[in-house]
């Protein structure tokens, strides 16, 4: 089955609805272990009906409240189009673990940060972000391209479950370097950004996985 014509020209034109990018100035999220997502650009006016559909699909994640919450200000531009859904999804989830690598670092620059397993943990946690970083770009440039035949789209589709799924485990790892540090403030920040951190990301990656299933040879 050829991809719908209404997913590839969403792609096509993608930086015109996708939420806007992050820069260096942006803030980090106001409340320790909650999700968020980046300001939506203009885009039509949903309906219930397309609410109700984000609503829908983020039953089938693992984390469905925080893919609802994360997710449904962008129905508008979704418009029912699992394709879309997901790569909204990856977007969300790129602009949450870009802030988390960008946190990681200052807290592993502060003054008080000579502590060596606190340091150490936070280095780890630095350089598997900075991974995961690069492994959601790639998902996202990799969405952006999709070909025009139901094989090509399940090629790269798979490429995409690839990095989504390395991504999540490099976040997984950050969290394992502090199982060896005493519990106190900052391992209980870092822990609780980067469990909502892994929640979008895991929710992006099921979204992937339903649009994939959608597709056939």
């Amino acid at each position: 089955m050829e991809v719908h014509l209404s997913t590839m020209f969403f792609l096509l034109i993608s930086t015109a609805v996708l939420p806007r990018s992050t820069t260096a100035g942006d803030a980090l999220p106001p409340t320790t272990g909650e999700a968020f997502a980046p300001a939506p650009a203009p885009a039509p006016e949903p309906t219930s009906d397309d609410t109700e559909y984000i609503r829908s699909c983020c039953e089938t994640t693992r984390y469905p409240d925080t893919c609802f919450a994360t997710l449904s200000n962008y129905s508008g531009a979704v418009r029912h189009d699992s394709g879309r859904l997901a790569t909204m999804a990856i977007h969300v989830a790129l602009h949450n673990a870009t802030h988390m690598a960008r946190y990681v670092s200052n807290m592993s620059r502060q003054p008080d940060s000579s502590k060596t397993r606190e340091f150490a943990a936070l280095c780890d946690c630095e350089s598997v972000f900075e991974d995961a970083v690069d492994q959601i770009n790639k998902s996202i440039k990799e969405m952006r391209q999709l070909g025009w035949t139901g094989e090509s789209v399940r090629f790269q589709l798979s490429n995409v479950q690839t990095w989504m799924s390395a991504a999540l485990t490099n976040e997984d790892t950050c969290m394992d370097g502090f199982e060896g540090v005493a519990d106190g403030g900052v391992k209980a920040d870092v822990c609780g950004r980067v469990v909502a951190v892994e929640e979008v990301t895991s929710n992006a990656l099921a979204l992937v996985n339903r649009y994939a299933d959608t597709i056939s040879v």
